[in-house]
């Protein structure tokens, strides 16, 4: 995804994700459970509104740490990667930033950060990031950067891969997965969404094992993220333009396969190979835009939530806000927000402090 100041000037566009653990295993030290309304559970009655956060903080991705608290990051609209703190997924506070301009990665000359993805690997919390310059689809790059703490300070640890390293133009829109000890990297941005196994080291050297690159879904995708659920690999993503502020086509779909590698299909059974998808959140005459979101985030009572950013039509200009809905699933086990629509006020999440 792309910088506010550059669409101002360009049109710029862009990358995240919200882990928690629930259906995936690689998101990191999880909060004490119980107490709470349980699997199933009725939803709180009090109330929120979206956004949650008002403004720009494209491409969210985040995370519930040990003590319950949630940490999000997104691209820098807020330069230097926005970290922003939340006991209830609803109320945000800014807490720094991952890099200053003394550290920021310097790997590519020029280059902006775009779509943060947030991690807990071996100890180390674990921040991948897309290095881009608009227009300039050869010099995407993917990095990483560790820290002690969600809030930093963050390390650069240097490139997973370009673009170049891969043969994979617009190489952005990172999400790493892990299952059975094994790390799997998601990438792409409309020349196709592909799969990777990294190898990683106990010290976090993170390279890729190129012999395992395979295309997973087709040209129509970027921003993708995984979550795993009743034996189904789900493989959100995003489509349309991001960046257009009341013109943005971005919607947010899913398509779904049995096994990690594919082939994942649409409800109606088009592969995501040959760009089908099933349509998951929409625009709104309040909200335009509504993509890139995080990995689903589960509750203390068992629900799913998705965490994705959109303009807000009558304050397009403030760019791409952050908002937040539950995801429910159908009783063919298809993913689906209510109304398909982001909503305007909706209960709170159910969170155990």
């Amino acid at each position: 995804m792309h910088i506010q100041n550059y669409i101002l000037l360009a049109g710029v566009v862009l990358l995240s994700a919200c882990s928690s653990g629930g259906g995936r295993a690689d998101e990191g030290p999880q909060p004490p459970q119980g107490g709470g309304a349980g699997e199933g559970g009725e939803p709180a009655t009090e109330q929120y509104a979206n956004p949650v956060i008002p403004y720009s903080v494209p491409d969210p991705t985040c995370i519930r740490t040990a003590d319950g608290a949630y940490y999000l990051y997104g691209t820098e609209d807020i330069r230097n990667l926005p970290i922003l703190r939340s006991d209830d997924l609803v109320n945000w506070k800014q807490v720094g930033t991952a890099f200053t301009d003394q550290t920021r990665p310097t790997e590519v000359e020029g280059a902006s950060l775009w779509a943060p993805e947030i991690r807990y690997i071996k100890g180390k919390y674990v921040l991948f990031y897309s290095l881009a310059i608009w227009g300039q689809e050869w010099v995407s790059t993917i990095g990483y950067a560790v820290a002690d703490r969600p809030e930093g300070p963050f390390t650069e640890k240097g490139i997973v891969f370009s673009s170049h390293d891969v043969g994979v133009q617009n190489s952005i829109d990172e999400f790493l997965y892990e299952e059975d000890g094994k790390y799997y990297m998601l990438w792409g941005s409309f020349r196709g969404i592909y799969l990777m196994e990294l190898d990683v080291t106990d010290d976090l050297v993170i390279t890729p094992k190129k012999e395992t690159k395979q295309q997973v879904a087709g040209t129509a995708f970027e921003a993708v993220n995984l979550w795993k659920r009743d034996g189904y690999y789900y493989l959100f993503a995003s489509i349309g333009t991001c960046c257009e502020g009341v013109n943005s086509t971005y919607t947010t779909v899913v398509g779904r396969s049995q096994s990690l590698s594919g082939p994942y299909v649409a409800k109606d059974g088009t592969p995501m190979l040959d760009n089908g998808y099933t349509t998951v959140i929409a625009r709104s005459t309040a909200f335009v835009g509504p993509g890139h979101n995080s990995v689903l985030q589960t509750d203390d009572a068992g629900q799913t939530w998705m965490l994705y950013h959109g303009y807000q039509a009558n304050r397009a200009d403030d760019g791409r806000m952050v908002l937040l809905d539950r995801v429910q699933w159908d009783e063919d086990g298809w993913p689906y927000v209510a109304g398909a629509q982001p909503s305007l006020k909706a209960d709170m999440p159910v969170i155990n402090r």
